[in-house]
């Protein structure tokens, strides 16, 4: 069962983290199949989730210390019970916020209980679960070696940089390595079997969601973390002077949603050297997002045409210069090992004429979003009346307000436009920014879930170019959910031609 991106369908965006459950953060427990269920019920065929790579910098997704692996923060709890490997959890005094996601709090209690779990798997274990591990392992080995010895070491160095870690290991001499994997076994062990069952309940879910109609749809961030994995173990494929340390790094310039622009400061691609290798490196990332997904959005996607390259030395992205990315070869390359690719650009922000040429030549659909619509004028590419079929059309994605706050906070201007636009006020803006994307002419129409409920500001994901406690934790509960939004949800999808029409109930 493949997806088809030129079906008309739509699908609500929602983080696996911000999914309900007693462990302090959402996971891949049993509200993972129970919103499967709600989306089915709603008439959505697909469940968009933010990248499910392990967090890093300010509980970000997207400076993650690998490109490869799973959040380990994701292994629900709940089946390791089931097989017997752990205790049922006793959670800690005053338990967890329903509502937000309290890392400091959350991420000791839950790798304490995933620690107890590979203990328990270690001594309890069949030699059918032992053989299913071994097997894993060895199907996952181009990856998971380098990164189960990577958090090994970075433990054990109290958690130090690995371009500060012991000079043999720090520069990957064989004989220091090999002493590491001898004396971290027992780490190393645990890591892999976090990713272990993170492949497994990940595949369960997916199965689950493909069975009834339903598709996952992941993210694929663009760069990856100076300390990560994938740095480590290869170097000479990013832009490091001779102590590791980028020369320059990676952002986008100034524009409207942060005036200093954004230096995200991953280091950047050596493209060349990716080139004469035939870019193995992003078939073996883009056939790891397939084992996950059934579709990804690839973010910053015109950093292929075009990257935006920060000297390392200067504080904020206003200086900069744009250099040639790689451009169609490399998804030619990948597309000749893997097939055709199911792949959404996300082509936002100050994009050229070559971002454009590229994601149509490759035939990949693209994105609007109608918070950007009412700016400018009725010519606006943002504005559903000019969209495109191959496209995705959404209220906001995760890096925006909600459709609600947005409302609360637009200048007079844009406020009257969307208006007199959309017919719409402050009490129904959310469902008719919603019917607006599924009345267009775009094949795909997606919507966050704070939109669906009609929520204000404080229930957003994130908000770019700040650090702070209220980004990438917000999660929601089930009396929130209630019946009536998924019932509303169905009916305008239905209407539009996006689920089944049975879902319009006609007198």
């Amino acid at each position: 069962m493949s997806i088809d991106l030129q079906k008309r369908s739509a699908g609500v965006l929602l983080h696996t983290t911000s999914l309900p459950g007693p462990h302090g953060i959402g996971d891949f427990g049993p509200a993972a199949f129970q919103f499967v269920d709600w989306l089915v019920s709603a008439g959505q065929t697909i469940w968009q989730l933010l990248p499910t790579a392990p967090i890093g910098p300010a509980n970000s997704p997207y400076q993650s210390v690998s490109a490869f692996a799973g959040s380990p923060l994701m292994v629900a709890l709940e089946p390791l019970v089931a097989k017997g490997w752990l205790a049922a959890p006793v959670l800690p005094e005053g338990g967890f916020d329903a509502h937000r996601v309290d890392y400091g709090k959350v991420i000791p209690w839950r790798i304490a209980q995933l620690r107890a779990a590979a203990k328990g798997f270690a001594a309890r274990a069949d030699a059918a679960e032992q053989g299913a591990f071994a097997a894993w392992g060895a199907k996952h080995a181009s990856w998971l070696d380098d990164y189960a010895l990577f958090m090994a070491l970075e433990t054990s160095s109290g958690c130090r940089p690995w371009w500060e870690w012991e000079g043999g290991l720090q520069r990957r001499q064989a004989a220091a390595l090999a002493a590491a994997r001898t004396k971290h076994a027992g780490e190393i062990a645990f890591w892999r079997f976090v990713q272990w069952q993170f492949d497994a309940q990940l595949g369960a879910i997916k199965r689950y969601a493909n069975d009834r109609g339903v598709f996952l749809m992941g993210d694929l961030p663009i760069f990856v973390a100076h300390h990560s994995a994938d740095v480590w173990a290869r170097p000479d494929l990013y832009t490091l002077d001779e102590n590791f340390q980028p020369t320059v790094v990676a952002g986008c310039p100034p524009d409207a949603m942060a005036v200093d622009g954004q230096r995200w400061g991953n280091p950047l691609y050596h493209w060349d050297r990716m080139a004469k290798e035939d870019f193995a490196w992003w078939t073996a990332r883009v056939s790891r997002a397939l084992e996950q997904a059934d579709v990804f959005r690839i973010d910053h996607f015109r950093g292929f045409a075009g990257y935006y390259e920060i000297p390392a030395s200067c504080p904020t992205a206003r200086e900069g210069t744009w250099r040639t990315g790689p451009g169609k070869p490399l998804f030619d390359a990948i597309a000749k090992a893997l097939g055709p690719l199911p792949i959404v650009a996300e082509d936002l922000g100050f994009i050229t004429q070559d971002v454009y040429d590229l994601r149509d030549g490759l035939g990949y659909p693209g994105m609007r979003i109608l918070q950007f619509a009412f700016g400018g004028d009725a010519g606006d590419t943002f504005l559903p009346h000019n969209y495109v079929r191959n496209t995705i059309a959404y209220t906001g994605t995760h890096d925006n307000d909600t459709a609600r706050g947005w409302w609360d906070n637009a200048s007079g201007r844009e406020r009257a436009f969307a208006g007199s636009y959309l017919a719409a006020g402050p009490d129904d803006i959310h469902w008719v920014m919603i019917r607006a994307c599924c009345n267009s002419v775009a094949n795909i129409a997606v919507f966050q879930l704070q939109d669906v409920l009609g929520l204000g500001s404080r229930h957003r994901m994130n908000t770019p170019g700040t650090v702070g406690d209220q980004n990438w934790s917000w999660r929601f509960d089930w009396p929130m959910l209630g019946s009536e939004p998924g019932r509303v949800l169905g009916l305008i999808c239905a209407a539009s031609g996006r689920a089944p029409f049975e879902l319009v109930k006609l007198p």
